[in-house]
């Protein structure tokens, strides 16, 4: 297997804090520059100060990392893989310094974040930009395209949604409602996702292609074809702005009064078990289910499957192969199909300023 012209990988992630001091600083770094009073910041601290002020998402990506480097090992890879995070400790600007310092020159990126958005994507190749700018010139950048249709990816959530079912009790589990949640974002930031030439809506589109293809796969095991939809978590934003709804736990109180006799909640907008998941699901939204008296399972995310392990792989072969001018078939499934190596010009737009970003067409790196 050839991984050239890579030296290297970049797994990219968002980060989280390790203890309870590290809480409020890391809300700092998430918020920066949109004037968010400390006093709001303590107050959504609260759901980190539940789990002892830790974050599960750093030691969910150690875990990934190691699957990883095994992976590409089995598979006569060598390849070093590094580790940098837009929000907190190991920081993308220090693991782009390393990469310079270790002679790295070309690398491929990994984003724990499958879906076009400012927030999941934008904003990544924003912060690639500035550690690159700031300290990581020569390096050249490559961002892997997006994932959410690849099957490494949809296969494990299709899995978890199955496990859930059987955990519904019997009498209820051919009717439950699938409910897909992801992160909710300003409808503002929705409208501009994707390429302008497409008209935005990407985030919306993507998630609902990918809702399709598992509730398909779903069918085709169980010959039960369950209603499904979209609903959103997280919420954070100013209560003048508009942002996606419905929220999960709104929708969880209509669906009992529509007279659905049972739910699984599929956290399929995350790769793996974020706070998101594990408060605003497994915390609030089972609660939720519990007073309602609604029966109720949460889905696995793809986590470290090994799956999702080997689409890394895949996706960096693709890319390599591309980069390297040789034809390639491209594995994705739903109707969308696979999308750009290099973002489109204007694509999810920075709707507060415009700022230079890299790994798109016409980007420096």
């Amino acid at each position: 297997m050839d991984v050239s012209p890579y030296d290297a990988l970049l797994f990219l992630s968002f980060g989280g804090p390790e203890k309870p001091e590290d809480v409020v600083p890391f809300l700092e770094n998430v918020t920066r520059g949109r004037g968010i009073p400390r006093e709001r910041l303590e107050e959504v601290g609260q759901h980190y100060y539940l789990f002892g002020g830790r974050s599960p998402i750093n030691d969910q990506n150690r875990g990934f990392l190691d699957a990883l480097r095994a992976d590409l090992a089995e598979h006569g890879l060598d390849l070093p893989v590094y580790w940098g995070n837009r929000n907190w400790d190991p920081y993308l600007t220090d693991t782009m310094a390393r990469m310079k310092a270790d002679g790295i020159r070309r690398a491929a990126v990994f984003t724990t974040s499958a879906y076009s958005s400012y927030s999941s994507c934008r904003q990544y190749r924003e912060n690639l930009f500035e550690a690159w700018d700031g300290v990581g010139r020569g390096v050249e950048l490559d961002k892997l395209r997006h994932y959410f249709n690849h099957p490494g990816f949809t296969e494990p959530v299709v899995d978890g949604v199955l496990e859930a079912l059987q955990q519904l009790p019997e009498p209820v589990r051919d009717s439950a409602r699938i409910v897909f949640v992801t992160h909710s974002i300003p409808t503002a930031m929705n409208d501009a996702s994707g390429p302008p030439a497409q008209g935005g809506g990407a985030y919306v589109a993507q998630h609902l292609d990918v809702a399709q293809v598992v509730i398909d796969r779903v069918h085709a095991e169980t010959g039960v074809a369950h209603e499904h939809e979209l609903a959103f978590c997280s919420r954070s934003g100013a209560p003048h702005i508009p942002w996606l709804e419905p929220d999960i736990n709104d929708r969880l109180e209509e669906l009992v009064a529509e007279g659905v006799p049972a739910v699984v909640m599929c956290p399929v907008g995350f790769v793996s078990d974020h706070m998101e998941v594990v408060y605003d699901l497994d915390t609030e939204a089972l609660a939720t289910c519990e007073r309602l008296g609604l029966p109720a399972a949460r889905s696995a995310t793809a986590g470290n499957d090994p799956r999702f392990v080997a689409a890394v792989r895949d996706l960096l072969l693709e890319r390599a192969a591309v980069e390297r001018g040789e034809a390639v078939a491209r594995t994705a499934v739903g109707e969308i199909g696979a999308l750009w190596d290099r973002c489109p010009v204007g694509c999810c737009a920075n709707l507060r300023a415009e700022k230079p970003a890299l790994t798109g067409v016409g980007d420096p790196a």
